[in-house]
């Protein structure tokens, strides 16, 4: 082959390559400007006052995933129709979770070469009281009950619990005081009753008690996870149960909703989801037989609400935290959601 038949057929390689990365811009570019149009049959989203203030009227405040131009936007809706008109906020968050008046809202900050995250604290009128950076993507957000406390979790390896090549930090703020402890790493883990290290341990999932002294969450290490306690005051994390994710406590305290992977299911939707009584320590299996990933929400002491997949982001759907029942869809095109009023 001679040398300029090689040229010839380099450059001929290189504009094909050059022409399928402007085709795949171009179509990213038209799925993302397709996202900003308004969906026929799509919930109804205005553009209006949101606020996070005790009172009000019950209400459901979450990330709006309709297509439109409110997509992404902190929204609410009556609790009592949270399927009907949505008023969308202007304050887009990833993941939320609010409680008390304060809201943390985990945010994507879009510029530069490589896309960036903080953490924003947000008053009952949403506006922004603090901001810190993330590590990472981010993935589960709550406030404690009486709004002192924020917790949030990144990833900074990976991009999914449904395997086991990842890395979590979790990070806990004292608003009363400002104090950021950047990773629950740095508590000291009591497992088994004795002292606990290892570099592979991982925390995720922090839900807060009501007395805001104390927090449960899951630990992982050595290819397990664990339901540990944490003492704010101590400083320790102690390890109660094996096999428990994302734990949420109940409004009275007495039950944690989490998800269990149970044997035999695909590797890449391991997970059932289940309730804990704390007293007798008897896990109750729910009636929802798909694959949850997600921290579920207590709208009362009676129902759970959580995500699932849906065709335009994710959907919500509710189940009775007896185990009876069968789970209900919520509202389409919606996540993260907060039960306030």
């Amino acid at each position: 082959m001679t040398l300029q038949r090689r040229i010839l057929i380099l450059v001929t390689a290189v504009l094909l390559l050059a022409g399928v990365g402007v085709s795949a811009v171009v179509r990213a570019s038209s799925r993302a400007a397709e996202k900003d149009q308004a969906r026929a049959g799509g919930p109804q989203v205005t553009r209006g006052e949101v606020s996070l203030a005790p009172g009000g009227g019950s209400r459901m405040v979450f990330r709006n995933m309709a297509w439109g131009p409110h997509r992404d936007e902190l929204a609410t809706a009556p609790a009592g129709a949270p399927a009907g008109p949505r008023t969308a906020s202007g304050v887009s968050c990833l993941r939320f979770h609010a409680a008390a008046g304060t809201g943390i809202c985990l945010r994507a900050d879009k510029g530069g070469v490589q896309e960036s995250y903080r953490a924003v604290v947000l008053d009952a009128a949403l506006k922004e009281v603090s901001a810190h950076p993330l590590a990472g993507i981010p993935t589960r957000a709550r406030v404690s009950p009486g709004g002192h406390l924020a917790a949030w979790t990144v990833f900074v390896g990976g991009d999914s619990y449904a395997g086991t090549d990842f890395s979590t930090r979790t990070s806990l703020l004292d608003l009363r005081t400002g104090k950021l402890d950047a990773s629950l790493e740095d508590f000291t883990v009591l497992k088994d009753g004795r002292e606990y290290r290892n570099a592979d341990v991982n925390f995720w999932g922090v839900t807060f008690t009501a007395d805001e002294k104390a927090f449960y969450a899951t630990l992982a290490t050595g290819g397990r996870t664990y339901l540990v306690r944490g003492d704010l005051a101590a400083r320790t994390v102690t390890t109660l149960r094996e096999n428990l994710e994302c734990p949420s406590l109940s409004p009275d305290g007495t039950r944690l909703a989490f998800k269990k992977r149970v044997p035999g299911l695909p590797a890449e939707a391991p997970w059932r989801l289940y309730v804990l009584d704390l007293a007798s320590m008897r896990e109750t299996p729910l009636a929802e037989e798909r694959s949850v990933d997600d921290q579920v929400v207590w709208r009362d002491d009676r129902t759970l609400v959580y995500s699932l997949p849906g065709d335009f982001g994710a959907d919500l759907y509710t189940l009775p935290a007896d185990g009876g029942g069968a789970p209900v869809r919520l509202a389409d095109s919606a996540l993260a959601p907060a039960f306030l009023g």
